[in-house]
């Protein structure tokens, strides 16, 4: 018994059955209890009348009417005197009533009482009416009544109430079948569901099935599938876009280490195939760095440890430190934030930050333009955005510029462009301090790039 559908079977079957039989029980020995009582009622009632009509008009005609009366029924009657001795009876067959007799010690009656109620060991049930009309007339009225109404009564009852059992044994069967279909089935779907995932076959497709707790199973189960569908889409694609990256330099720089070995090249060529070289070992080393703090990031490895300090101060550090690039490019850097300004952040965090968002700037900026830096507070929150005056990202990609390994040039050229690792740091470390980062790009205008932290 393995099987749920099985086991709900089993379990709902033995409750309702020994609900059944406990109701069933109950309403049989109801109603023969209740039957019995009225059999004795009603004999006790036809007793008390016969003795009533006996004792208003006593005599041997009155006795002959009412021994008559009962002839040919299910009810037998016999009348004695004081001294016990029968002076009428309806039956024929008087010696097979007088076994049935009540003893001396039962006759000393003063009131209507009933005698004999085993129905199930003995043929009849017998009441005994006392009499008295004067002082030489008195005696009993003796009721008999057959018990085979009662048994046939009891006989029909165990047919109806089988045939109820019966049948109660195929509904719960016909229950079970719906139950099956409409219960069962779809768990059994959901465990295939998991065994094919478990598999790492993540094509599942699992029916809608309602609004209960099935249903919202189920619902979970399917989003688990698409999930891990698409997780498995994006390893995919993450995959080989690194090596893609990683093909690129590891090509030039195998290629110009070739030539740059070669036996009589010019030492001019040569210095410039070695600084190829260095170019792409840079590029590669920082590739992999960067691959390396997503990794952590994605496995939750790095903290948070936030703090109050100074924007101006902070800020006038990273220019220091990025300072030299931009001149190289002749790109000027503007900061715009007043001088008591405090940011709550992770010092070291939002430096590799802001880090990622100007290596941007200064990889997309154009010429002798400038970089703008604006910090200031909503709130609680610190706002700070970073806008450059280069050329731009379409519309149709700013939706993506924060996922891994996204570039907007999709050409890969060493002369532009970066890993595509940056801003889905960028994304990673702000969300790590609760907060949200967003871009507003006009393409050959510029972008701008907001973080609240």
């Amino acid at each position: 018994m393995n099987r749920i559908s099985a086991k709900l079977t089993a379990y709902f079957f033995i409750s309702v059955l020994i609900m059944e039989v406990s109701l069933i029980v109950y309403l049989h020995q109801s109603i023969i209890h209740s039957r019995i009582d009225e059999e004795f009622s009603r004999l006790l009632a036809t007793g008390s009348n016969h003795r009533y009509v006996l004792v208003e008009y006593y005599s041997d005609t009155t006795m002959k009417h009412i021994v008559l009366m009962e002839k040919d029924s299910d009810r037998e009657v016999i009348i004695t005197n004081n001294q016990g001795d029968i002076i009428h009876s309806s039956g024929e067959n008087i010696g097979t009533l007088e076994k049935y007799l009540p003893t001396a010690k039962d006759m000393h009656l003063r009131n209507d009482k009933i005698l004999a109620s085993d129905w199930e060991g003995l043929p009849y049930i017998i009441s005994a009416h006392p009499y008295k009309v004067d002082s030489s007339h008195s005696g009993y009225v003796i009721m008999f009544q057959s018990t085979r109404a009662i048994e046939k009564l009891v006989g029909k009852l165990n047919l109806h109430f089988g045939l109820a059992g019966v049948t109660s044994v195929v509904a719960l069967f016909i229950i079970y079948a719906v139950l099956s279909k409409f219960l069962t089935r779809p768990l059994i779907r959901m465990k295939e569901a998991t065994e094919k995932l478990s598999k790492g076959d993540f094509d599942v497709s699992l029916p809608f099935i309602g609004n209960d707790e099935l249903g919202e199973l189920s619902g979970s189960i399917q989003k688990l599938a698409d999930d891990l569908e698409r997780l498995k889409t994006e390893r995919n694609e993450f995959l080989a876009s690194i090596a893609h990256e990683l093909s690129t330099p590891l090509t030039y720089l195998i290629g110009y280490s070739k030539v740059a070995i070669r036996q009589g090249i010019d030492e001019l060529d040569r210095d410039h195939y070695l600084a190829i070289i260095a170019e792409e070992s840079d590029r590669m080393k920082e590739l992999v760095k960067n691959l390396l703090d997503l990794a952590r990031m994605d496995e939750n490895t790095f903290t948070v440890s936030k703090e109050y300090f100074n924007a101006r101060l902070f800020f006038q550090d990273i220019f220091k430190l990025i300072g030299p690039s931009f001149n190289m490019k002749k790109l000027g850097l503007d900061l715009i934030c007043e001088e008591d300004v405090e940011i709550h952040a992770d010092p070291l965090r939002l430096e590799q930050i802001m880090l990622n968002l100007m290596d941007n700037a200064l990889k997309y900026s154009t010429e002798k333009s400038i970089v703008k830096v604006k910090v200031s507070k909503s709130g609680d929150k610190s706002v700070i955005s970073v806008t450059d005056f280069g050329i731009g990202i379409p519309s149709e990609e700013t939706p993506f510029i924060f996922e891994n390994l996204y570039r907007v040039e999709k050409s890969r050229s060493r002369t532009s462009g970066g890993s595509g690792i940056g801003l889905a740091i960028v994304k990673e470390l702000v969300e790590a301090h609760g907060g949200s980062v967003e871009v507003e790009s006009r393409l050959g205008i510029g972008s701008t790039f907001t973080i609240k932290i």
